[in-house]
Protein backbone atom coordinates (compact mmCIF):
# COMPACT_ATOMS: atom_id res chain seq x y z
CA UNK A 1 0.00 0.00 0.00
CA UNK A 2 0.76 3.56 -0.73
CA UNK A 3 0.04 7.37 -0.34
CA UNK A 4 -2.81 8.32 2.29
CA UNK A 5 -3.38 4.89 3.49
CA UNK A 6 0.10 4.48 5.17
CA UNK A 7 0.76 8.21 5.72
CA UNK A 8 -0.92 8.71 9.40
CA UNK A 9 -0.28 12.59 8.47
CA UNK A 10 -2.70 12.20 5.32
CA UNK A 11 -5.67 11.03 7.21
CA UNK A 12 -8.62 12.35 7.84
CA UNK A 13 -9.96 13.70 11.37
CA UNK A 14 -12.09 10.45 11.14
CA UNK A 15 -8.84 8.14 10.57
CA UNK A 16 -10.04 7.43 7.46
CA UNK A 17 -8.84 8.14 3.53
CA UNK A 18 -11.92 8.69 1.63
CA UNK A 19 -12.41 12.34 0.41
CA UNK A 20 -9.64 15.08 -0.14
CA UNK A 21 -6.79 15.67 2.15
CA UNK A 22 -5.31 18.71 3.54
CA UNK A 23 -2.48 19.97 5.16
CA UNK A 24 -3.40 23.12 6.22
CA UNK A 25 -6.73 24.74 6.35
CA UNK A 26 -5.92 27.28 3.67
CA UNK A 27 -5.55 24.58 1.28
CA UNK A 28 -9.36 23.26 2.23
CA UNK A 29 -10.60 26.73 1.74
CA UNK A 30 -9.23 27.35 -1.59
CA UNK A 31 -10.34 23.42 -2.60
CA UNK A 32 -13.52 24.85 -1.70
CA UNK A 33 -13.22 28.23 -3.29
CA UNK A 34 -12.81 27.08 -6.57
CA UNK A 35 -15.67 24.61 -6.22
CA UNK A 36 -18.28 26.97 -5.29
CA UNK A 37 -17.33 29.45 -8.24
CA UNK A 38 -17.29 26.57 -10.25
CA UNK A 39 -20.59 25.74 -9.21
CA UNK A 40 -21.79 29.24 -9.56
CA UNK A 41 -21.05 29.01 -13.09
CA UNK A 42 -18.20 31.85 -13.16
CA UNK A 43 -15.57 28.78 -15.36
CA UNK A 44 -15.71 25.70 -16.49
CA UNK A 45 -14.32 22.76 -15.11
CA UNK A 46 -12.09 22.55 -18.62
CA UNK A 47 -11.28 25.99 -17.85
CA UNK A 48 -9.92 25.29 -14.53
CA UNK A 49 -7.68 22.20 -15.29
CA UNK A 50 -6.18 24.14 -18.39
CA UNK A 51 -5.26 26.50 -15.75
CA UNK A 52 -4.12 24.64 -12.96
CA UNK A 53 -2.52 22.05 -15.34
CA UNK A 54 -0.43 25.62 -16.48
CA UNK A 55 0.47 26.71 -13.62
CA UNK A 56 1.96 23.12 -12.71
CA UNK A 57 4.37 22.88 -15.89
CA UNK A 58 5.30 26.39 -15.07
CA UNK A 59 6.21 25.71 -11.69
CA UNK A 60 8.33 22.24 -12.99
CA UNK A 61 9.67 24.37 -15.38
CA UNK A 62 11.33 26.77 -12.83
CA UNK A 63 12.47 23.92 -11.05
CA UNK A 64 9.72 23.17 -8.63
CA UNK A 65 10.43 19.52 -7.23
CA UNK A 66 6.96 18.38 -7.95
CA UNK A 67 7.22 16.36 -4.46
CA UNK A 68 3.20 17.18 -3.71
CA UNK A 69 4.07 19.80 -1.03
CA UNK A 70 3.33 22.53 -3.38
CA UNK A 71 0.31 21.21 -5.46
CA UNK A 72 -2.11 23.97 -3.34
CA UNK A 73 0.50 26.79 -4.23
CA UNK A 74 -0.15 26.44 -7.68
CA UNK A 75 -4.19 25.44 -6.88
CA UNK A 76 -4.19 28.86 -5.49
CA UNK A 77 -1.75 30.67 -8.02
CA UNK A 78 -4.28 29.06 -10.45
CA UNK A 79 -7.51 30.45 -9.39
CA UNK A 80 -5.93 33.82 -8.70
CA UNK A 81 -5.33 33.73 -12.36
CA UNK A 82 -8.32 32.55 -13.65
CA UNK A 83 -10.50 34.85 -11.33
CA UNK A 84 -8.39 37.92 -12.50
CA UNK A 85 -9.00 36.61 -16.25
CA UNK A 86 -12.78 36.23 -15.68
CA UNK A 87 -13.04 40.23 -14.31
CA UNK A 88 -14.09 39.10 -10.82
CA UNK A 89 -11.16 40.89 -9.46
CA UNK A 90 -7.49 42.51 -10.84
CA UNK A 91 -3.93 41.60 -10.19
CA UNK A 92 -3.75 44.99 -7.70
CA UNK A 93 -6.65 43.68 -5.75
CA UNK A 94 -5.19 39.99 -5.36
CA UNK A 95 -1.65 41.93 -4.33
CA UNK A 96 -2.89 43.67 -1.81
CA UNK A 97 -4.64 41.05 0.04
CA UNK A 98 -1.84 38.66 -0.37
CA UNK A 99 0.29 41.79 1.39
CA UNK A 100 -2.31 42.25 3.70
CA UNK A 101 -2.12 38.20 4.62
CA UNK A 102 1.38 38.58 5.03
CA UNK A 103 1.01 41.74 7.10
CA UNK A 104 -1.34 39.82 9.41
CA UNK A 105 0.67 36.52 9.40
CA UNK A 106 3.63 39.02 10.81
CA UNK A 107 2.18 40.59 13.45
CA UNK A 108 -0.01 37.72 14.58
CA UNK A 109 2.05 35.77 17.68
CA UNK A 110 2.72 31.63 16.76
CA UNK A 111 -0.75 30.04 17.43
CA UNK A 112 -3.19 32.69 17.54
CA UNK A 113 -5.69 33.01 15.20
CA UNK A 114 -5.02 35.31 12.33
CA UNK A 115 -7.44 38.39 11.50
CA UNK A 116 -6.91 40.90 9.17
CA UNK A 117 -7.63 44.11 10.03
CA UNK A 118 -7.66 47.41 8.10
CA UNK A 119 -4.92 48.45 8.76
CA UNK A 120 -3.22 45.09 7.58
CA UNK A 121 -4.09 46.91 3.82
CA UNK A 122 -1.93 49.79 4.22
CA UNK A 123 1.51 49.70 2.41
Amino acid sequence: MSGAATDPSLRLVDGSVDGPVFREPWQAQAFALVLSLHERGLFSWSEWTAALGDEIRKAQAAGDPDTGETYYHHWLAALERLVAAKGLTDPQALARTRNAWAHACERTPHGAPIELQAADFVA
